[in-house]
């Protein structure tokens, strides 16, 4: 049995990987090689609506399967594209499907009933998407929630508050700590960068032209990409006032974490208004240090209020901290999009109750969910040992303790940010 599990997850981790020391196979090569070693083989994955409307896909492994479900939560998806499965690739192309069912394990997602913000539908919707499974196959032995950005806070909503539906989850680079620092997160980029490049981007923090959306990758983009080129210093003072993260070894990623932030300033702040029921953001106190002149700065860059309907809105959206099942919270220490503070901030309001466990996982590394294929079967392994008490035999393993000391470290880093 331990040699089984052994093949099935190197052979996960290859696969998620990348071989370069074979052509490629077919997929029906592929299953005929999984059926003779004994490993667990993909099944054909089912499509279908969902009572309010999202996209469902159920795969279920045509042999081998343990009897219990995986969900897969997607991240954000800009407001103005189609319905559809989101973020259901490796950078290599593996499917997230196939690799969770070569595992073992069934897989189910859903597109959620909307693009653009969609936390709240979200987490009904995989409460849906878990009944659809329930009425197809049965009750599974066992639940797992995992999902990254946007669900990542979806997998942590979904454990706090529907804890008799899953068995733990793995909630990777969502911002789970605050969701309103998040909204002053994005807004406080936007505002500073408009200070230190006036007029390249048309519009403001709470509002967005549509003709700067309709034309984002032909003109505003590039306009900005050489905005900071060109000044180098005011990009330098915009990435430290906003205290968004960058890799100090890589100059380039001035540029990647400004494009992320302002994309989503773009694409995020209009359909997030109009679901809030105003603007949320408001930095009418709010001090900017880490200029060249911080009494200019402060006097000159623009205020806006958030409207009542809109703070009240927000406070759905906040993580209540009630943990009674094992949750594993994933980061980067160095993510520009969704800071690594709310990793802290949740540590910090967490409430541990039953049979919950918190176990943060800082990965040193810059970038939104820049995770490599092992790390993330590693944590799902050790998700797997906390909920059941036995480990996938010889699987990528996540030192427990080398991650409590990287954690103290990002934490105290966190804590020294918020003091300057």
């Amino acid at each position: 049995m331990g040699k089984r599990l052994h093949l099935i997850v190197v052979m996960a981790v290859l696969l998620s990987a990348g071989s370069m020391m074979a052509p490629r196979t077919t997929m029906a090569q592929e299953s005929d090689r999984q059926t003779q070693v004994g490993l667990p083989v993909p099944g054909v994955c089912v499509e279908g609506t969902l009572p309010h409307g999202a996209l469902s896909m159920i795969c279920v492994p045509a042999s081998g399967w343990n009897g219990s479900l995986v969900l897969w939560g997607h991240g954000y998806t800009a407001f103005n594209v189609p319905l559809d499965f989101q973020h259901m690739e490796l950078p290599d192309g593996t499917l997230i499907s196939d690799l969770i069912q070569r595992l073992g394990f069934a897989f189910a997602t859903t597109s959620y009933r909307q693009n653009g913000l969609a936390i709240l539908e979200g987490v009904e919707d995989m409460r849906e998407l878990i009944a659809a499974f329930r009425q197809s196959h049965g009750a599974p032995h066992r639940t797992y929630m995992t999902g990254a950005s946007e669900g990542g806070i979806i997998s942590t909503m979904l454990l706090e508050q529907s804890p008799e539906l899953v068995s733990g989850a793995l909630a990777m680079c969502g911002p789970i700590g605050s969701f309103r620092d998040q909204i002053s997160h994005y807004g406080d980029f936007r505002v500073l960068f408009d200070y230190f490049f006036p007029g390249v981007l048309p519009g403001s923090p709470i509002n967005i032209p549509t003709y700067v959306i309709d034309n984002w990758e032909s003109t505003y983009a590039p306009a900005i990409r050489q905005a900071l080129a060109a000044n180098p210093s005011a990009a330098a003072q915009l990435i430290k006032t906003s205290k968004a993260a960058i890799d100090p070894q890589d100059p380039s990623s001035v540029e990647t974490t400004a494009m992320t932030l302002l994309w989503y300033s773009v694409f995020a702040t209009n359909d997030g208004s109009a679901k809030f029921g105003g603007n949320p953001y408001d930095n009418r106190s709010r001090i900017y240090f880490g200029s060249n002149n911080d009494f200019r700065l402060n006097l000159r860059v623009a205020r806006f209020s958030a409207a009542a309907a809109a703070v009240q809105a927000l406070k759905a959206y906040e993580t209540s901290g009630n943990v009674r099942r094992p949750l594993i919270v994933m980061h980067t220490s160095g993510d520009q999009l969704i800071p690594i503070w709310h990793q802290v901030l949740y540590t910090l309001k967490a409430r541990i109750s039953g049979q919950g466990l918190l176990t943060p996982v800082p990965i040193l590394r810059y970038g939104h969910c820049n995770f490599t294929a092992t790390e993330m079967v590693g944590a799902f392994g050790l998700l797997v040992l906390q909920v059941t008490g036995s480990a996938l035999a010889d699987a990528p393993a996540i030192d427990t303790e080398q991650s409590a000391r990287d954690f103290q470290v990002v934490r105290q880093q966190v804590e020294q940010s918020s003091a300057r």
